[in-house]
């Protein structure tokens, strides 16, 4: 999939809407309109990686950008102090529905263990 045709590079372009919670120069985080927990919010690169497989050297400092754009929006969330969970999916078997790497951001309730 070419990144005109994946729906997360057309919602940062603005060609289709979103709940944006959070956006600069490289993330760009929105309300899973399929919510897994009261608070679900997807965190995305701007840059296209489809799978975490397809990430390199060249995306360590993007890839932990993502995670502590997390810990900044769980805690504007009020989800820090009570706990929150981080999930990635990696294709097919892992979960992945849209081919544009992302970082689920779960919290509001007590999750529980194992998941799936």
């Amino acid at each position: 999939m070419s990144s005109e045709d994946c729906l997360f590079c057309q919602l940062i372009n603005g060609d289709i809407k979103a709940d944006v919670v959070y956006v600069d120069d490289d993330v760009f985080a929105f309300r899973d309109i399929n919510p897994q927990a009261p608070v679900h919010i997807l965190i995305i690169p701007k840059q296209h990686i489809a799978t975490i497989n397809d990430a390199d050297d060249s995306h360590t400092s993007l890839l932990g950008r993502l995670v502590l754009t997390a810990q900044v929006i769980a805690k504007r969330e009020g989800l820090a102090e009570n706990g929150y969970r981080l999930v990635m999916n990696c294709n097919q078997d892992g979960g992945q529905a849209v081919f544009h790497i992302h970082l689920h951001l779960l919290g509001g309730r007590a999750l529980s263990w194992p998941p799936g």
